[in-house]
């Protein structure tokens, strides 16, 4: 069965950065498109980045030119590069692959102070 275990959340004043990272068990994940998801307290999940097999990578306006997803498909692993970070990117952060199609991980809480 997938698993997946974000880490790399913390405390950082607006500005800041932080790198997220995330590692999927099992032996799919060169085959998936992986992204970053947060969700807030009263919102609904959503979408921070993308990146293909190929390496084709989407972002939101929220995050486009301050967000950075990348992988390492020998580790299972996956990043978030985040600078700049402002207070409302205050979230709950999840990987998994596109569509949320593996059971959620505890996500990682990064919380960005003003």
């Amino acid at each position: 069965q997938v698993q997946l275990v974000e880490s790399g959340g913390g405390l950082v004043q607006a500005g800041g950065s932080l790198r997220l990272s995330c590692v999927m068990s099992g032996s799919w994940f060169s085959l998936n498109t992986m992204a970053w998801y947060r969700q807030a307290p009263g919102k609904q999940r959503e979408l921070v980045a993308s990146i293909t097999r190929a390496g084709d990578l989407y972002y939101p306006d929220s995050v486009k030119g301050r967000f950075t997803i990348s992988r390492d498909n020998a580790k299972n692993m996956v990043y978030l590069q985040m600078n700049s970070l402002k207070p409302e990117d205050t979230s709950v952060y999840y990987c998994n692959a596109i569509n949320g199609i593996y059971p959620w991980g505890p996500g990682t809480q990064v919380t960005v102070s003003s």
